[in-house]
């Protein structure tokens, strides 16, 4: 894990993804600085450490899951994204709000098998070396000496044959070895048997909440229930890769795993609930908006709190997970979720619509921007096309001027204006005879002049 990581260094990673939205770049630094601090601090006061968990306000397509997303892969932390609206209060039918980090413990184990995986990548692989020559070139047993022999000291020529016979047996297992390795017998068809992934789960139903927890009938009662093979035929190449990834899951301590992943859960999970605005409306009278918004709020106040969890990997504590909110809250203010939830967000920060250098900024800056992305993908049809300035300046500024007029989607509107720009030539792709198309002012124009001029088809687009 990236632990020690400054706050600066964080938000400039951060930068290469997210434009602008400084203020909530800063938040989210400060808050994984001080769970590396926390894990420095070594007396008591250790565990009294609490994470400052965070609200972040502002409208759709601004950076607020990004942020949140992007912060985990900078760690390595176990992450998970859910949308509040999604759960219910106990005793209503739906997902209870537990299973939030029931889902946490899966990615965090998912994480670290991966990690052991390659950790034990080189055993894995001479073992799955050995399976496959076994089908090509099995060895005989060796013949079985007489027990009486080792009293009578007698040394029979027969055994001996036996063992020259296995040796040579071997040496040319050896000259088959090198062959695989090296490659030459990629192409070649072998039969080779596999375990099937059979329905092993069985859902159970705990008490709270009626939400379900998988039993597995294979850990349960060990070899009672030897696993299911089945024969496939492959090539060498392929066998390689699905033998290797078995034995490495044979070689893998899964008790082990699902302890470290608990661990890594409880110290450096993240969970970032989207959409939390959509539960902060008040009920009024009996004709409540939705089903007990407050009580989903009531549910989640005590995993946000601090409260032990039970998953089927065992009991998991939530005290020092960090909690990321989000929400537009057009409608809702944040005073409007439960004092008690309120207390438990102190940190908030507002997140800034979306200007038209920002989309200038968003089409050019990030990694993944779009003008890049598309590029890459006509590119592999051997098409190469450039944006000038003021076509970047153009479609920036359209895009600006939608989400002015209709509905503001932030940069969610820049995917729909760039597919709509770039229609004809993703169309047409494969049969050009062109290798350079400069994206102008002009082109963007022309592709985008009858959604500018006919505001009310400008309402379909997205």
């Amino acid at each position: 894990m990236n632990g020690e990581l400054t706050p600066k260094e964080i938000v400039a990673k951060l930068d290469k993804y997210i434009i602008g939205q400084h203020d909530a770049k800063k938040a989210v630094a400060i808050a994984l600085r001080n769970r590396y601090r926390r894990k420095k601090i070594n007396n008591d006061l250790q565990e009294e450490i609490i994470p400052k968990n965070i609200l972040m306000i502002g409208p759709t397509g601004v950076g607020k899951t990004e942020i949140a997303r992007r912060l985990a892969k900078i760690t390595s932390s176990p992450f998970i994204k859910v949308e509040v609206t999604k759960f219910t209060e106990v005793g209503y039918v739906g997902r209870d709000v537990e299973s939030i980090v029931r889902d946490l413990v899966e990615t965090a184990i998912r994480m670290i098998k991966q990690e052991r995986v390659k950790e034990v990548e080189p055993k894995a692989v001479k073992m799955a070396e050995d399976r496959i020559l076994d089908l090509m070139l099995p060895v005989p047993q060796k013949k079985r000496e007489n027990p009486f022999e080792y009293f009578m000291n007698e040394d029979k020529g027969e055994n001996k044959i036996a063992d020259d016979t296995y040796n040579r047996i071997n040496e040319r297992r050896e000259r088959l070895r090198n062959r695989l390795i090296s490659g030459e017998l990629d192409e070649q068809i072998i039969e080779i048997s596999v375990e099937t992934q059979g329905p092993q789960m069985f859902e159970v139903f705990s008490g709270a909440g009626m939400e379900e927890m998988g039993v597995n009938f294979q850990d349960m009662f060990g070899n009672l229930f030897p696993p299911q093979k089945k024969k496939r035929k492959v090539t060498v190449k392929e066998a390689k890769e699905i033998l290797k990834q078995e034995e490495a899951h044979k070689i893998i301590d899964m008790e082990e795993v699902a302890s470290e992943a608990i661990t890594l859960v409880e110290n450096d999970g993240i969970v970032f609930l989207d959409e939390i605005d959509k539960i902060a409306g008040r009920e009024v009278g009996n004709s409540g908006p939705e089903v007990s918004r407050e009580g989903v709020q009531r549910d989640i106040l005590p995993i946000v709190e601090g409260s032990t969890i039970m998953s089927k990997y065992g009991p998991v504590k939530t005290d020092h997970i960090l909690f990321v909110a989000a929400g537009a809250f057009h409608v809702a203010k944040p005073s409007d979720l439960i004092p008690e939830l309120q207390g438990r967000f102190p940190i908030r920060v507002e997140l800034k619509s979306l200007t038209r250098d920002n989309f200038k900024e968003i089409l050019l800056k990030p990694r993944n921007a779009l003008t890049k992305q598309y590029t890459a993908l006509l590119k592999t049809e051997g098409v190469q096309i450039k944006f000038s300035d003021d076509a970047i300046d153009e479609i920036a500024g359209f895009a600006f001027r939608v989400n002015e007029n209709t509905e503001n989607i932030g940069a969610r509107r820049l995917h729909t204006i760039m597919e709509r720009l770039l229609e004809d030539l993703l169309f047409n792709a494969p049969d050009m005879e062109e290798e350079e198309i400069l994206v102008d002012v002009d082109y963007v124009r022309e592709q985008l002049a009858d959604v500018v001029q006919d505001k009310d088809l400008s309402k379909y687009i997205l």
